[in-house]
């Protein structure tokens, strides 16, 4: 009877395991799942390794909005977070594949691309309510008493009820 043998492809190794009742069953899902996601973490890693060295070779000042996309036949591509960042890298991109063609992963490059993709989520300060004045409360009351529109009557006196004590 054939063991699990990890020369064998993964789809006859699962079901060689399954051949022994006695044996415990692996759930074949679980089984490619992992090994899809050791699959995955490697390729993570080698992203994460490609971008460090392309963003050491990078001027220090680039390298901050500047992110690895992917490297394939030759062709390098960026983003940028900004246009201008991404100018200037075009701009410098003969001295930058040269720096970067020193590593043996990037020795092939010989086309720079680089795109714009401002940040996802950008952190606002939340809305500071400043409270009106006693005088600008007063003025707001007044207009409110001398227009005919219902509604705008009734937003002007909720504005001027936000005074500040």
């Amino acid at each position: 009877m054939p063991k699990c043998n990890q020369s064998l492809p993964l789809s006859s190794r699962i079901t060689d395991c399954h051949e022994k009742e006695n044996r415990p069953r692996i759930d074949s899902g679980q089984l490619l799942q992992g090994f899809n996601l050791r699959e995955l973490m490697a390729k993570a890693q080698h992203h994460t390794q490609a971008e460090q060295l392309v963003l050491a070779a990078l001027p220090e000042s680039l390298a901050k909005g500047t992110r690895f996309v992917s490297c394939r036949d030759g062709e390098l591509v960026l983003s940028a977070t900004a246009a201008t960042t991404a100018s200037q890298i075009r701009f410098r991109q003969h001295e930058i594949m040269e720096e970067l063609r020193k590593q043996e992963l990037f020795r092939f490059v010989w086309k720079l691309k680089v795109k714009v993709a401002p940040p996802r989520f950008s952190e606002r300060p939340k809305a500071k309510m400043t409270p009106l004045s006693n005088e600008n409360a007063r003025l707001l009351k007044e207009e409110a008493g001398h227009t005919k529109d219902k509604q705008l009557r009734e937003v002007l006196e909720k504005l001027a009820s936000h005074v500040r004590d």
